[in-house]
């Protein structure tokens, strides 16, 4: 395994005068800016006396600067302490200091919200604290009582004397380190009492960013343009909207605002991304919305039964879905991950051959664990496993009786941050990794996912329900937008949200739509075993609340 940094430095030293990274809209980073500006942030870290092993936090949107903040931390040997800009002050304030930061990188956003909520004089009681720093212009944060005064024609004053003749693509060298280092500190909540940091080592992120260059070779020999709308605070986005992409020598465009659909889409016709990495809700929102209802209608349904027009109109349905995310797609496609794609969704993905992945993990593996291509031949698997771990399910018969997923392997996380309680929780007596998902796995080695273990709802008459497998069945039903399944004093619930425009566009009012959703779920007792029948459907005309990677807080209506 190679340090990912390895291939970082190969990037920028063959691309150094292409672009690396672009504020959708704004500005934009050359390779050869990328490596400039990492230098300019060495020297921060030198004249602020950080040393290597030193965690720096990072808060703010995603941006060509975070990126840059990144790899400087990386290339310094510190640690990176990445918090998602959604947290709420306090939480960035509990989280810095949790995780022994001595720097804190911000945006405007958060600033703004730090100075409403008046933590910024919190951060001068963490022991050891330097200071917040601007992360686009690196000046100090007013406010903050911290000891960082470094001001900008400083840190021009002594790259000039380490670069006279200007940096060049030879003086680039990343200081990979061992792969046995500590590299990310991960919060992917910042509301515990006790938080949780996930500790990842660099070869958890070198495994993973191997792992997709082999399975998108595409993007190694012919780099092109792609657009990221993922968090690159989470790792998802970090391992592979960004480090996986930028090690390759593709020109990134960070979609800096929320995806709002007519946004998104003027950006995707712009930038032309040949791979496009999303969460299913995306994905599943536009195959709802354009594809599904139309193969739906009688008409259709009877045309694709004729052999020479099923290919011909699925031929079309393609293209038009490949025009629809910027009409380059057919070279790599989707990278789906952070939940598991519906079935109706990836059937028809399947059937109009539309190149993508889908990948299973967890921020503690870094966060691949199984992924399955386009060209499986089988619907709703999550594929093989990935090289560098092992996976066994705690069940008497793993092919048939779904049990708690487990792994152990070099990308694994090592444990918690200061939280020996958490980490003891998470492991087996014999050192497996508790995935905490629900799944069954054949003799091929396919992975197949029922749900998670805190989401099973046990019966009265000792029955388990994964109610994932329900909802996936409500999800495909017409004029449903999203659903939950729920159990309370002892029976199941259906929670639905009503697509009411899709309803509107097909002729009903309000109240119709309501009266069809509601007969068409409770239809579907019909097709479950009776211990899982639906007792009632309760109907929503707001979508749920979800977390930073568009997964819903079922915790909020249980």
């Amino acid at each position: 395994m190679k340090h990912y940094l390895y291939y970082v430095e190969q990037a920028i030293k063959d691309n150094w005068n292409k672009p690396a990274i672009t504020n959708f809209g704004a500005n934009s980073l050359m390779y050869s800016d990328v490596a400039i500006n990492v230098a300019r942030l060495h020297i921060v870290f030198e004249k602020c006396g950080l040393k290597q092993g030193d965690h720096i936090a990072i808060c703010a949107r995603s941006s060509a600067e975070w990126c840059v903040a990144f790899l400087a931390i990386a290339s310094y040997k510190a640690v990176a302490v990445p918090l998602l800009s959604d947290f709420m002050p306090e939480n960035v304030l509990n989280l810095t200091k949790a995780s022994d930061s001595r720097l804190l990188f911000v945006d405007k956003s958060v600033l703004a919200g730090m100075q409403r909520d008046n933590v910024l004089e919190g951060f001068a009681k963490i022991d050891n604290f330097i200071g917040l720093v601007d992360i686009v212009t690196l000046d100090a944060v007013e406010g903050c009582k911290g000891t960082y005064n470094i001001k900008q024609g400083e840190i021009d004053k002594i790259f000039e004397t380490r670069y006279p003749c200007g940096m060049s693509a030879d003086d680039v060298e990343m200081n990979n380190g061992e792969l046995d280092d500590l590299a990310v500190i991960s919060y992917t909540s910042g509301t515990s009492s006790s938080p949780k940091g996930v500790m990842l080592l660099s070869k958890s992120l070198s495994g993973n960013v191997e792992i997709a260059r082999e399975l998108v070779p595409i993007a190694v020999k012919e780099p092109g343009n792609t657009l990221s709308i993922l968090p690159f605070a989470h790792i998802f986005g970090l391992a592979f909207d960004f480090l996986f992409l930028f090690s390759c020598g593709c020109h990134i465009n960070v979609f800096t605002e929320k995806p709002v659909p007519a946004r998104l889409l003027k950006a995707l016709a712009s930038v032309k991304p040949f791979i496009f990495l999303t969460v299913p809700l995306l994905i599943e929102k536009v195959f709802r919305s354009k594809v599904i209802p139309t193969l739906r209608k009688p008409v259709m349904r009877f045309l694709l039964a004729i052999p020479g027009l099923r290919r011909i109109i699925l031929g079309k349905v393609r293209s038009k879905i490949v025009e629809t995310f910027g009409g380059n797609l057919a070279k790599a496609g989707f990278f789906i991950g952070g939940a598991a794609i519906s079935k109706d969704v990836e059937k028809v993905m399947k059937s109009i051959r539309i190149p993508f992945a889908v990948g299973y993990g967890m921020t503690e593996c870094g966060p691949l664990i199984s992924y399955v291509a386009s060209a499986h031949p089988t619907i709703n698997d999550r594929g093989g496993v990935v090289p560098n771990l092992e996976l066994r399910i705690d069940s008497d018969r793993p092919s048939k009786f779904p049990g708690e997923i487990q792994v152990r392997g070099a990308v694994a996380t090592i444990g918690y941050y200061k939280n020996e309680e958490a980490t003891k929780a998470s492991f087996t007596s014999d050192g497996w990794l508790k995935t905490g998902d629900m799944g069954t796995q054949d003799r091929f080695g396919t992975v197949f996912i029922k749900g998670r273990c805190k989401n099973m709802i046990l019966t009265g008459s000792g029955q388990n329900i994964y109610p994932e497998e329900i909802e996936d069945m409500i999800n495909r039903l017409p004029y449903v937008a999203e659903s939950l399944v729920v159990g309370r004093n002892h029976a199941i619930i259906a929670i639905v949200v009503v697509d009411y425009d899709a309803a509107k566009a097909a002729g009903m009012d309000s109240q119709q739509a309501d009266a069809a959703v509601d007969k068409s779920v409770l239809a579907l007792n019909s097709k479950l075993p009776a211990y899982s029948q639906i007792a009632r459907c309760e109907l929503r005309n707001t979508p749920f609340e979800k977390t930073p990677k568009q997964s819903i807080k079922r915790f909020m209506y249980n």
